[in-house]
């Protein structure tokens, strides 16, 4: 029976500590595309491997990414590691951060967008009648904005799982089948104040 008081939401400070710092973000995009190293991840994000090193151990410390094999490299052990959590912070997350450190994620991620938009707009990715492409102002109250930021998250975590129902249908196919049958996409959703 419940006491009638309402359960305060309280987020794993060890997921606020490992995503609050814009390098260890994009540290975690990174591992959330494929396995590396530290060093391959400090030469695809042009960092030094020394920041990216101790960033990755934050990481690795609060379960954010897990080590998933070590190989000899020039005389030395080198550590690869795998994503445990996505890059994404959802409303009561995102709550808890600095608006400094808010603010410096938000750009990393339209950073991420904007490169991602460059490049399908280059490649025709921009081509098939379904894409979809709106730009829609609206004018809300607290109420209606807060419905619709839940209709965002919905969206997200719909494609996710839909994500993850197309990986075992495409891993039956043959390697050329599967490059063929593939769509790499890209969602990108933005809702903020004008």
């Amino acid at each position: 029976m419940s006491d009638g008081k309402v359960k305060e939401y309280t987020p794993d400070q060890r997921v606020i500590k490992a995503l609050s710092h814009p390098l260890r973000f994009r540290i975690l995009v990174v591992l959330n595309q494929k396995v590396a190293s530290p060093s391959e991840i400090a030469d695809e994000l042009g960092e030094p491997l020394g920041n990216v090193a101790y960033h990755t151990k934050i990481l690795a410390e609060n379960g954010a990414i897990e080590q998933v094999r070590t190989a000899p490299v020039r005389g030395a052990l080198e550590h690869f590691y795998r994503a445990q959590t996505r890059p994404w912070f959802d409303d009561e997350l995102s709550a808890q951060l600095p608006d400094s450190v808010r603010q410096a994620l938000s750009s990393e991620i339209i950073s991420y967008i904007w490169e991602d938009v460059v490049a399908a707009s280059e490649a025709g990715g921009f081509d098939d009648a379904e894409t979809h492409i709106t730009r829609t102002h609206v004018d809300l109250d607290e109420d209606a904005y807060r419905e619709l930021a839940d209709l965002l998250n919905s969206v997200v975590n719909r494609a996710l799982e839909l994500h993850a129902e197309a990986g075992p249908r495409l891993a039956e196919l043959s390697s050329e089948e599967r490059e063929r049958q593939t769509r790499r996409t890209a969602l990108a959703i933005m809702h903020f104040d004008r």
